[in-house]
């Protein structure tokens, strides 16, 4: 059964492109996995892994055969198994060695010795499974351990091997169907195995279905076996795979129909569509997007597609949140694959090569696999010229990385929150080495990694190290620089830098220095003087507007300071990081911003592209809120607006008036920040018109909703009028509590601007919400009810019904809600602080017992004021009540510390604020006090 080779012991330590020694350690250990090793001393070569699953019962039978070679003299063999999987029995024979390998194909069935047992034991919390020999057994031993087992089917998750079922529209019957999602470690919940990503061996499997289903796995059926004493069910035997990790494996078992396609490709792919009957008219544009994307991945691969044979199913009531990515059989939810967009059936693709092909080691290299996943699969789209979906990449990705590692503490406590940045950090070095290295050896560097790794494992340090040896081969790096040392310095820091170029306009050059980039303050992260990075210098004037040319003019060897020269006259501007090719911002002096305000607000403005535009608006905006920028300098760069619309342009101005909003609303210039919005906004969103039109771009409904969401939250007058029509017709509804008949988009303009009677309408239906609807409606309705409002009076009487009269229609965690909803304005946490005073000593009783709520409560009421008015709120609270805060003691003395560098930014900042929007205001005729 087993090739010759594959009994060998597999070479997944051999080292790739001459490369031996690992020297960054990529990521902490996968926060999913336990960090507890399989021993070596016995490792896996194959398997043959049989089961029969009984999916109306709940239940499966199986049994494996794994061939192993002894690594070192032991007498024990561990595998995993998971605490549900229940081993029936078990035994272990050795194959006698030979060198003849016709002997060793033979010796399966003729050529073996039973090796007596002397125990097993099952350690349920660790997942393994232990068998103990009577005798140890020598290195090179070749062993077959066969263990039966059976197992529960799942179906309260989509995992490991669970079950489904729909009702044929037909016939009316319940039909069942079984399938596998075994990433990242639930092979061992289906069957005994090494289940870790490095055992990369070969597999046969074989199924037990009825014979009115039909069984798909892997790899393409090699020959059907009927059952003995049994007219109903079959034995369903495939091909063996190639070595295959335990996660790649997969087996959907059901009735689904299909629709079948010839990929012309170097090994005559067979695609298969496979759905429910009734579903599969919804897929058959499924197959152009599938063949276009396998066109261009072989070609950036520039290795075919390694199957034979692809099957992608679209499951009803699939419920796992990413698609299961089978090596040959993909899973997906229907309204995945049957959606317009393509990232989703792309990125598992992808996985076909990366992650199936070539495999991570082990999981501390996930993330880098999952960036390049990420990167290979925007490329891909993009060159499917579908990219309405990812016009913005990387845009708006990279604004929310600059937001988290410009934090004081990115991440907070969130493994997961720095495991998906640190990924799509690492995604956007991919995307700077493509740009700086250029395409073409980019490319061709991971070919050559991609080649050396297939059907075998690698580090993340492979694909660096390839990448160093294309770009030296291409002379697009010096011999002294590695693409190692170069995304080391980027990948091994929770931070990313900020380049800030002075110019002297007498000489012609340009100083240039790099630090930390801290947005929120204060800026007192210890260490931050240590930090550097490589930087590419990529450097576009005014002179010559030439976009396509990524190649650095200089790199910032780890060096705080460089100084370039022959740049343009003093009446150009220079734009460094032209398209973001770089995961930093830019700060310029002064007359090079007001340069490239002025060329922003010309005809000319097109010939610098909209990615570049949008980062000059970007970066202007944060650097200001940093505190490194007048803000006078970044609102000028907003003027060019109101002749922009491309929607890429616009993207980063919503995230700011956001966030500039909230920061200034507790002060009287927020009614002249609001009254600049709508004039900003205004013309933009009568253009767009309110209703969609037919055909048109993703990009341009994006900015009518965006622009809509703002011009409501400035107290735009059609808005919060249409908002209350819609509104109006819920209130006069027969029966209100059967369902909410009002879009989502009008609920906040309505608490917030509406009525008093339309916001008690809206708590009466919190308050009489039936179980028999989706909590989920009701936990909407009551964020906005209270973190809309102006209000004082409605937030008031919202505390008074939940925190003093205690309603029994609210629980803590509404309560716990509604303080972290009220944190969103300065009505919203100036009501609250006021009511926390006013209501001391009852609510200090009500919340005795519950530290929990009575730490919310302060911190929300006390962490989020921004000006000398609130410091002096909360510390005055602070004095009158300093021995009764109890558990709650830190976080007061916390938001004081906090408060104090807010008061300092707003004392800096809002009289140039007000200063820039008066003169605005003036020019554009407009009364603050008043809205459209």
């Amino acid at each position: 059964m087993w090739s010759f080779s594959s009994l060998l012991v597999l070479g997944y330590f051999t080292s790739v492109c001459s490369h031996q020694k690992r020297s960054i350690d990529l990521i902490a250990a996968h926060s999913l996995i336990s960090q507890e090793r399989l021993p070596q001393d016995v490792v896996p070569n194959g398997y043959h892994l049989s089961l029969q699953p009984f999916p109306a019962d709940g239940y499966f039978d199986g049994k494996v055969k794994i061939t192993a070679t002894v690594q070192h003299k032991t007498s024990e063999i561990i595998v995993h198994a998971d605490q549900d999987l229940v081993v029936l029995d078990c035994n272990v024979t050795q194959l006698l060695a030979s060198s003849d390998e016709s002997t060793i194909k033979q010796s399966a069935t003729s050529n073996t010795t039973k090796l007596p047992v002397q125990s097993t034991q099952k350690l349920s919390k660790k997942s393994l499974f232990t068998i103990t020999l009577q005798s140890p057994v020598e290195p090179g031993v070749i062993l077959e351990i066969h263990i039966r087992f059976t197992g529960r089917i799942f179906n309260d998750s989509s995992e490991g091997l669970f079950r489904s079922s729909y009702v044929d529209p037909v016939t009316k019957e319940t039909k069942w169907f079984v399938a596998t999602h075994m990433r990242p470690n639930l092979a061992r919940s289906v069957f005994p195995c090494f289940d870790e990503p490095a055992y990369k061996v070969p597999i046969v499997i074989t199924v037990g279905r009825l014979k009115n289903m039909t069984a798909v796995t892997n790899m393409p059926l090699a020959k059907i076996v009927s059952m003995e004493n049994s007219d109903d069910w079959v034995w369903a035997t495939f091909l063996e795979t190639p070595p295959i990790s335990t996660f790649s494996i997969g087996i959907v078992i059901s009735e689904f129909t299909s629709l079948i396609y010839n990929v012309s490709n170097e090994n005559d792919t067979r695609l298969k569509i496979r759905a429910r009957p009734d579903f599969i008219s919804a897929l058959t544009n499924v197959s152009d997007k599938v063949v276009r994307a396998l066109e261009i991945l072989e070609d950036f691969w520039q290795t075919p597609y390694p199957l034979p044979k692809l099957d992608i199913f679209a499951l009803p009531n699939y419920q796992a949140t990413r698609p299961a990515d089978g090596w040959g059989i993909l899973l997906f939810k229907e309204s995945e694959l049957s959606g317009k967009g393509s990232w989703h059936i792309t990125q598992e693709l992808v996985y076909q090569w990366l992650g199936a092909l070539a495999t991570p080691f082990w999981w501390s290299d996930a993330h880098i696999n999952n960036a390049l996943v990420r990167f290979v699969t925007a490329y891909t789209t993009l060159k499917m010229d579908e990219n309405e979906t990812f016009n913005n990449w990387p845009m708006t990705m990279l604004y929310s990385i600059y937001y988290e590692f410009s934090k004081r503490y990115p991440h907070g406590k969130s493994t997961a929150i720095k495991q998906d940045s640190a990924s799509a950090k690492t995604e956007l070095v991919f995307r700077m080495l493509n740009y700086t290295l250029g395409e073409s050896t980019f490319k061709h560097g991971l070919q050559k990694f991609i080649a050396d790794r297939k059907y075998k494992t690698f580090f993340g340090d492979d694909i660096w190290h390839c990448l160093t040896e294309q770009a030296r081969f291409d002379e697009r790096l010096p011999k002294t620089i590695t693409v190692n040392e170069i995304a080391a310095s980027w990948i091994t820091k929770d931070r990313l830098p900020v380049v800030t170029v002075l110019r002297n306009y007498d000489d012609n050059s340009a100083t240039l220095t790099q630090r930390v980039y801290l947005r929120e303050r204060p800026h007192d992260v210890p260490d931050q003087e240590k930090f550097v990075w490589w930087i590419p210098i990529v450097l576009i004037g005014q002179d010559h507007l030439n976009f396509f040319n990524s190649t650095p003019q200089v790199w910032m060897k780890r060096e705080r300071e460089i100084k370039i020269s022959h740049l343009p006259g003093k009446d150009s501007f220079i734009i460094i990081n032209p398209e973001e090719i770089g995961p930093f911002p830019v700060n310029y002096d002064i007359k090079n911003w007001n340069m490239l305000a002025q060329y922003l607000c010309t005809e000319n403005r097109t010939q610098i592209p909209v990615n570049t535009r949008a980062k000059l608006l970007h970066d202007a905006w944060n650097l200001a809120y940093a505190g490194d920028l007048s803000f006078a300098t970044a609102l000028n760069m907003t003027l060019f607006l109101k002749h922009e619309r491309e929607y890429l342009a616009w993207d980063p101005v919503f995230t700011l008036i956001d966030h500039i909003g909230r920061h200034i609303d507790s002060s009287s210039v927020h009614k002249k920040f609001q009254s600049y919005v709508r004039i900003l906004l205004t013309p933009l969103y009568e253009e767009l018109g309110n209703e969609p039109q037919e055909g048109e771009s993703e990009g341009r409904a994006h900015l009518r909703s965006s622009s809509k969401v703002f011009l409501c939250q400035a107290g735009y007058k059609p808005c919060i009028e249409e908002a209350q029509t819609a509104f109006k017709k819920w209130m006069q509804s027969n029966n209100p509590d059967e369902g909410n008949p009002v879009a989502n988009q009008y609920i906040c303009p309505v608490f917030k601007w509406g009525t008093q009677e339309e916001w008690e309408f809206g708590l009466q239906r919190v308050i009489k919400f039936p179980q028999s609807r989706k909590q989920n409606e009701r936990t909407y309705l009551l964020k906005t009810l209270a973190g809309c409002p102006n209000d004082a009076h409605k937030i008031e009487t919202l505390l008074n019904i939940t925190v003093i009269e205690q309603n029994g229609n609210f629980t803590d965690n509404d309560i716990y809600l509604i303080f972290s909803m009220l944190t969103g304005g300065a009505n919203g946490y100036t009501s609250l602080f006021n009511f926390l005073r006013k209501n001391w000593d009852n609510i200090k009783i009500r919340f005795e017992e519950k530290p929990h709520l009575w730490n919310s409560l302060i911190t929300s009421a006390t962490t989020v004021f921004k000006t000398q008015e609130g410091l002096d709120m909360v510390s005055e609270l602070y004095v009158e009540r300093q021995s009764e805060f109890g558990t709650a003691d830190f976080v007061i003395e916390k938001a004081l510390r906090n408060i104090k560098e807010e008061t300092k930014w707003s004392n800096d900042n809002l009289p140039v604020i007000e200063k820039w929007l008066d003169e605005y205001l003036k020019v554009n005729d407009v009364d603050p006090t008043k809205t459209r």
